[in-house]
């Protein structure tokens, strides 16, 4: 059974219940920030902790393929590095993870700090959309929306 399942677990697989699981706890966060079910499932260890368990899954298959995974650290070195590490499935697996995960973090916090300064749903899903297709762009767009609404200018909180 563990065989089979493993079977089930290829890199595509794990990419694709990546990108569609995590939208529901997007969704959630736009349009329900303040109900339980957004409390226990978003803004608590639960997906960092699923994230970090595929995370890990896939860098055991890594070494199992016998990747050579000291070359992550190359992708410090230059451009055409990072472009080599990325043409590998697992590393760029990983890192889309990592995306997946940080992204996830700092819309739960813009949306926990938009409850805070009472920014309106509609404007504060803006933003929230934007983390979650690009995410610096739309944490910038936040943080003007913050200072407006805040009506003071903080770089720490």
């Amino acid at each position: 059974m563990l065989i089979q399942f493993q079977d089930y677990l290829t890199f595509e697989n794990i990419y694709f219940w990546a990108n569609f699981g995590i939208l529901p706890f997007w969704l959630l966060i736009i349009f329900a920030p303040n109900s339980k079910f957004t409390q226990v499932f978003v803004n608590s260890i639960i997906i960092p902790l699923i994230i970090s368990v595929a995370y890990i899954y896939i860098i055991f298959q890594a070494i199992l393929f016998e990747e050579s995974f000291f070359d992550i650290f190359n992708l410090y070195i230059g451009l055409s590095d990072l472009h080599t590490l990325f043409a590998t499935e697992s590393f760029l697996l990983i890192f889309w993870l990592h995306f997946l995960g940080i992204n996830l973090f700092l819309g739960s916090w813009v949306s926990r700090e938009g409850v805070k300064y009472n920014i309106s749903r509609t404007i504060i899903s803006i933003p929230l959309i934007l983390i979650y297709l690009t995410g610096p762009f739309g944490l910038v767009l936040f943080w003007f929306l913050r200072v407006f609404y805040s009506k003071k200018l903080k770089f720490h909180d």
